[in-house]
């Protein structure tokens, strides 16, 4: 029974980051196909940021456009990365927080993969007047980039001491 404890003690980080991103990631991903059509958009701070439902059949940017099968591949693959990583760091909970925010982010564009063959975007910050804008994101890209950010300081971290 203390085993299952240790375990069950083990792998909390990891659920209790990526599965409110996660949910986070869905909820607004169905909130945003349930009240904005598809290509167009809400202003929320008018010439700066808006709702905006975009779709992505690539990876980030839309680089790798409609390549739905290997990116379903490599998402299979970082999966399989972040729990093997996450069992080899017991000894640091911002790698175990770093990969749990990894996760949620992977799980929330994987699901809209599997499901809609593309990835649901909704966020869009630009310049309206000079028409500049960064390319639509969602919640679960913003947890890859905390994610993999955290994971650069923990290595350059590691690196420094040695």
């Amino acid at each position: 029974m203390f085993k299952n404890i240790r375990n069950l003690k083990t792998i909390l980080p990891l659920v209790f980051v990526a599965v409110p991103i996660f949910i986070l990631d869905y909820v607004t991903k169905v909130l945003i196909q349930m009240y904005i059509p598809e290509g167009t958009g809400y202003p929320i701070i008018h010439g700066f940021f808006n709702l905006r439902h975009d779709r992505n059949s690539g990876a980030a940017f839309g680089i790798l456009a409609d390549q739905r099968t290997f990116l379903i591949l490599v998402t299979i693959l970082a999966l399989i990365f972040i729990f093997f990583y996450y069992f080899r760091f017991k000894h640091s909970g911002w790698m175990r927080i770093s990969l749990g925010f990894l996760l949620g982010g992977a799980l929330g564009n994987f699901l809209d993969r599997i499901v809609l063959g593309e990835v649901v975007d909704f966020l869009q910050f630009g310049i309206e007047s000079k028409r500049l804008y960064w390319p639509t994101f969602n919640v679960a890209d913003i947890s890859v980039c905390i994610g993999a950010g955290m994971l650069i300081v923990y290595l350059f971290r590691i690196q420094s001491t040695e």
